[in-house]
């Protein structure tokens, strides 16, 4: 039976799980779609928008606040996983490289995961940091797929030029999926666009 995203989104939504190192990760029942990038890219803020919560993910102006991975389940069908951020954290060294370890290890090796959701501030375009996960993504041969965050903090002229950095990413990057998305949980701008592709892995 196919869900539709309208129902699909009217269902209740939970978090189920919260994993800090390997042996607490959630068994991989369901299909699954995690949300990565730099901290403070806004990847909570997009999880609650996406989800139609205020509060389910934790939402903090602290660089690496989240620092385990979130499961959230939606209703019977889906499993929605929020990493912790990389480039940045206020934590100790040994902290953040236990995160980065842990991060890697799910990415590379969770059979359920269905697309790895790569935010980027539009402000501030792909990084070095972000070159390096989707270079194991690639390694690994795990579909991932750009999401822009913050579009009404630029211009359009900006997102143009953002775009074609992107595109000439592509060359290089053999996991990397096309399809560019562009959200502002501010205007509530694309996430339509994220739900419908949530919903096709259901």
């Amino acid at each position: 039976m196919v869900i539709s995203v309208k129902t699909l989104f009217r269902k209740p939504c939970e978090f189920v799980a919260g994993a800090a190192t390997e042996d607490r990760l959630p068994k991989p029942i369901l299909p699954e779609v995690a949300f990565v990038g730099r901290s403070n890219v806004g990847k909570s803020s997009l999880v609650n928008a996406i989800l139609r919560r205020k509060a389910l993910a934790r939402v903090s102006k602290t660089p690496g606040c989240t620092q385990q991975i979130n499961f959230f389940q939606l209703a019977e069908d889906l499993m929605i996983v929020d990493l912790p951020g990389y480039g940045y954290a206020k934590a100790s060294a040994r902290e953040v490289e236990g995160w980065g370890q842990l991060i890697i290890l799910y990415l590379t090796g969770r059979p359920n995961l269905k697309r790895v959701m790569l935010l980027i501030d539009a402000r501030r375009g792909i990084k070095d940091a972000d070159i390096q996960i989707m270079t194991i993504l690639d390694e690994a041969a795990v579909s991932y797929q750009i999401v822009l965050t913050k579009r009404d903090k630029i211009t359009a002229n900006d997102e143009a030029a953002l775009r074609v950095d992107i595109e000439n990413l592509q060359v290089k990057h053999t996991a990397l999926h096309p399809e560019i998305l562009v959200t502002s949980t501010v205007k509530m701008q694309g996430l339509d666009e994220v739900r419908s592709l949530l919903a096709s892995f259901v």
